[in-house]
């Protein structure tokens, strides 16, 4: 069966059925395999102003793409009632993507908004956001002002060459560096720098970016190239496993592994043995994570995802836009992620070429990363 890119455009399928006997949130909900709901990634656009190569390719999303309409697109109103239902299911950490998020006119009044929601423990939310940086410098003090934590900055490269090769527009490597240092003299730490690494094309930046950002504030992290959607041409062959990144840095920088700092964190840590920072991994591709992943992802456009390599989602707008209640929402909530039992990644060893075949992957511009 040949592969299909699901697009933004594409047509709504039925809202999920409301259960006739409605319940109230607990704050402790687990799925089909004893996995909690800890984690709300909602991408609040489906515009970036990057093409990086294993996420939005120019080949598909060219000049002639079609962009959802703004009518499309979850209100700051409604993304702040989602997820506040939510949050009274036991998420404690909010993540704000895209696309590029920054691109999302008046962002800071969303963050703003989701910053008022505590926690079922009465604490404040882990509001965070990733962001390719090319608007961080301008907007990091409102973003800081609004009530945003911290941030994920992707970074791909040092050399500007390469860098422009993996996003395939003409942004320079030094933009992104001052938005990092802007964000960091404004409070938005501990940050994170995220590197894709894709083999044949950057993975030769692997130790410049290991020498670059020790003995700074930042954390770098690794990230496998992952076959999330189809429109990135992805190969088996082109990943860079997470095991040999850590052999080319710790032959020139000795490493040990670190505990997590809880549970379902996505990377594995390693610590330089000379006090000098840390690194994390990211391993979906080798040493898949999905019997801890806690993460729930709401589209751009009001589906819930449960799982990054997704085949289809939940309509949660068409239940706001029919004037559902909150216990009826919620409940709905309750009953799909009881039901959840995804482990795409745990498949993919034995069945990868019939997983990338068959399956309708959403795009994750569409779901955020």
């Amino acid at each position: 069966m040949a592969e299909k890119i699901i697009m933004m455009t594409e047509q709504r399928g039925a809202a999920p059925a409301i259960p006739a006997t409605l319940e109230a949130p607990t704050g402790l909900l687990s799925d089909s395999l004893a996995r909690p709901l800890h984690d709300l990634r909602i991408s609040v656009t489906d515009r970036c102003n990057f093409r990086c190569v294993y996420c939005m390719p120019k080949a598909v999303f060219d000049n002639d793409y079609q962009y959802l309409p703004h009518t499309s697109l979850l209100s700051f109103e409604e993304i702040t009632r989602i997820a506040r239902l939510f949050v009274a299911h036991g998420v404690e950490k909010i993540r704000l993507t895209g696309g590029e998020p920054l691109l999302r006119k008046n962002i800071e009044r969303l963050i703003g908004m989701l910053a008022g929601i505590t926690t079922v423990s009465g604490k404040p939310l882990d509001l965070t956001l990733t962001t390719n940086a090319s608007l961080l410098a301008r907007k990091a003090q409102s973003l800081k002002d609004a009530g945003l934590q911290r941030v994920t900055v992707s970074l791909d490269a040092l050399d500007n060459a390469t860098f422009q090769r993996m996003n395939d527009v003409d942004f320079a490597v030094e933009d992104v560096l001052h938005g990092i240092d802007v964000a960091h003299q404004v409070g938005l730490g501990p940050i994170k720098i995220n590197m894709v690494v894709k083999g044949g094309m950057n993975d030769h930046e692997i130790l410049p970016m290991a020498r670059h950002f020790r003995n700074t504030p930042y954390i770098l992290r690794f990230i496998e190239y992952m076959d999330v959607g189809a429109s990135n041409g992805w190969k088996m062959d082109e990943v860079i496993p997470s095991a040999e990144v850590v052999r080319r840095i710790g032959a020139e920088i000795p490493l040990a592994p670190v505990a997590a700092n809880y549970a379902g964190e996505t990377a594995s840590r390693y610590r330089y043995l000379d006090g000098s920072g840390e690194i994390g991994l990211i391993s979906s591709v080798s040493q898949a994570f999905c019997a801890d992943c806690t993460r729930a992802r709401l589209s751009t456009e009001g589906k819930l995802y449960t799982c990054l390599f997704a085949t289809g989602g939940h309509d949660l707008r068409a239940l706001l836009r029919a004037g559902r209640s909150d216990a009826e929402i919620g409940t709905v909530l309750a009953h799909l992620w009881r039901a959840r039992g995804d482990r795409y990644s745990e498949l993919r060893s034995s069945q990868t070429e019939i997983l990338r075949r068959s399956a309708n992957k959403v795009e994750m511009s569409y779901i955020g990363g």
